[in-house]
């Protein structure tokens, strides 16, 4: 290995990649893209993004003094060969696995981690604070953006540029363009323009002219547009000069000559700058290139063969559920319009693209307007569906409040990946949601606790006339039969599972499965909650009146969470029985598979035996065998 990685195996810092002679990372370079296939291949992970920042990631730390200087990584799926690198090299392996390191940057895994990602169009603003603080402090140190063309979607990232290009602060933004739209402008004659405009000269000259014109305002004013005229004809600058950047590129960001030369210019350079540069994901591998949506994330594969096409799972994951039914809601229904915010392939939304794609609608990485263009086509008397993830809706929550729950707009949310998400870890768990929604005025929330729940309810959602939610995990359910028929639930009801004695547990969605479990050992009464608002008032009244203890189980935090909605429903009714609370701990769940994190959470028979056993001293009989596991 260390042969085959004679030059790589030599880089333990960014320090030891600085004391190479240029015409040594090419070679590196080729070595870097073949580790992060070796080893992405074996341990899995996001692959196609950090082959096409092979060059890009060499040429920032070659250029740039890290950790001294500081590089911000927008989301961090490209920041594979960065982490390598960095002196986690021999670590590789264990990327996205429990106790392994993180799938993203993270500031307490390394130095060169600047700020913490997962979430996409943070770059920009990150390095901009600490563009800030630099200046403040008076330390010198530069600070580096990497944004990719999807980032840019993010209304974040443009008000970060906006206000650096107010503020005028030394800021470089490195735009890292792969979906070769531009491409017919990438090679020599760009790169070379690239060079020439971040040049020093170039920017004395321009920086001359502007004091000396601006005191002339009419030629001042014909001179900027010729200027914008003549770059406009060769670059596609004009939007970034006009939020105050001075705009470099394309450049073609596979040449290591073009990106060093470009980036040492730049580096020399005031104020706000940004380079475009143009690459190719999975660059370096076939598949990966002609496919990289199919190698965004992958499992562990044979290099040789590629990524082969594994047999369908037994049973359907909640996301095919999705989009089951939203076919064939869409074939009843022509007012249904789907949305997404860049999620088709991981919301489930691909047949329905092909099916419908005048009812479909990807706004980009824009979760907050797609929670806003949703509002606005119900007021039109269409009934959009928003599909999105857990811990992207937190990013839409101001809109969900303003636009459509003040509103009283029928918009329905299909929240996947609620819950603990596995390998991408804190910051993709839906964690929040059950918390976040059922404080608000009018909101229907619903938690399937299987397959044909999640779909009657999605059918029972679409058809109310109001904003509503169903939340629903990762993965595959228990594997219960979905039936074709859709049936609307009656709103605000509970399902008794299995009747018992002294204890009863209400369980919210996934977790009525432990609790069921768990309820057999203690011949307790388990409770499919099914709505976390309206809440079924009746049963848990009564449940209140002939049980001893009350437990609630729910896979999202504790506080303000669903079990709370009980206790603060049945505390108004001027009813204080005693009642526990059982869901997410008081801290964040690292990265593993789903099901070492719920077991890490507790989530599970056992974990809620132990809680209930821990709870339920005094404030339950004990007598008899029936509950000698307390």
């Amino acid at each position: 290995m260390a042969t085959r990685y004679s030059l790589l195996h030599t880089i333990d810092t960014p320090m030891d990649l600085r004391r190479l002679p240029e015409s040594k990372l090419a070679p590196l370079a080729a070595e870097l893209r073949a580790f992060v296939l070796d080893s992405v291949s074996k341990s899995g992970g996001h692959f196609a993004a950090g082959l096409g920042t092979v060059e890009l990631t060499i040429a920032l730390h070659y250029i740039f003094n890290t950790p001294e200087d500081r590089i911000v990584w927008d989301v961090g799926h490209q920041a594979y060969p960065h982490k390598i690198l960095t002196g986690r090299r021999e670590r590789m392996d264990t990327i996205r696995h429990w106790g392994g390191l993180a799938p993203f940057p993270k500031r307490d895994e390394s130095l060169y981690d600047t700020f913490g990602v997962g979430h996409s169009s943070t770059s920009i603003s990150a390095a901009l604070g600490m563009a800030i603080a630099a200046k403040r402090q008076g330390s010198g140190r530069k600070a580096v953006a990497v944004i990719g063309d999807g980032g840019m979607t993010g209304g974040l990232a443009f008000e970060a540029m906006n206000h650096a290009g107010d503020l005028g602060i030394d800021l470089l933004v490195v735009l890292n363009d792969n979906d070769m739209s531009i491409s017919p402008n990438v090679g020599a004659l760009s790169n070379r323009i690239a060079q020439v405009l971040s040049g020093r000269l170039y920017a004395t000259v321009k920086e001359g002219s502007r004091k000396v014109l601006s005191s002339m305002p009419p030629v001042w004013e014909l001179a900027r547009r010729a200027e914008e005229h003549v770059k406009g004809l060769i670059i596609p600058g004009t939007l970034f000069e006009e939020l105050g950047f001075n705009y470099i590129g394309p450049v073609d960001g596979h040449d290591l000559s073009a990106l060093l030369t470009t980036i040492r210019n730049l580096r020399q350079l005031h104020g706000p700058q940004l380079l475009h540069v143009i690459t190719k994901k999975g660059k370096g591998y076939a598949p990966a290139e002609a496919d990289p949506v199919k190698y965004h994330g992958v499992t562990p594969f044979d290099p040789v063969q590629g990524i082969v096409s594994s047999k369908a799972p037994s049973k359907p994951t909640y996301t095919k559920i999705f989009g089951d039914w939203i076919c064939d809601m869409a074939a009843r229904d022509p007012r249904l319009v789907a949305i997404t915010p860049a999620m088709r392939e991981g919301s489930g939304l691909v047949r329905f693209q092909k099916e419908y794609p005048d009812q479909y609608c990807d706004v980009g990485i824009a979760e907050q307007h797609s929670v806003t263009v949703a509002a606005g086509m119900a007021c039109e008397g269409l009934k959009p569906v928003v599909a999105i993830y857990s811990t992207f809706l937190q990013r839409g929550y101001d809109q969900v409040i303003h636009d459509v729950v003040n509103q009283k707009l029928p918009v329905l949310f299909a929240i996947d990946r609620a819950g603990l998400v596995g390998a991408d870890g804190p910051t993709h768990n839906g964690s929040y949601d059950l918390t976040f929604l059922r404080c608000l005025p009018g909101m229907v929330f619903m938690t399937p606790s299987d397959e044909n729940e999640c779909r009657q309810m999605l059918y029972t959602g679409f058809l109310l006339d109001g904003p509503t939610a169903v939340r629903y995990p990762r993965g595959e359910g228990p594997g219960m039969r979905v039936e074709e028929a859709m049936t609307a639930l009656p709103v605000g009801k509970a399902e008794v599972k299995r009747a018992g004695k002294r204890i009863a547990l209400l369980a919210f969605g996934t977790m009525v499965a432990p609790a069921l479990e768990a309820g057999e050992d203690l011949q307790a009464t388990v409770v499919n909650m099914r709505f976390v608002k309206p809440l079924d008032v009746e049963l848990l009244s009564q449940l209140a009146e002939t049980h001893e203890l009350l437990v609630t189980v729910e896979e999202n935090v504790v506080a303000g969470g669903a079990g709370a909605g009980v206790a603060e429903m049945l505390a108004n009714q001027g009813r204080h029985p005693p009642i526990v609370h059982y869901g997410l701990p008081d801290r964040l769940i690292q990265h593993g598979t789903r099901e070492e994190m719920l077991a890490d959470a507790g989530l599970t028979k056992e974990g809620l035996l132990e809680f209930i056993r821990r709870h339920a001293s005094g404030l339950v009989k004990v007598s008899g065998p029936s509950l000698i596991a307390l």
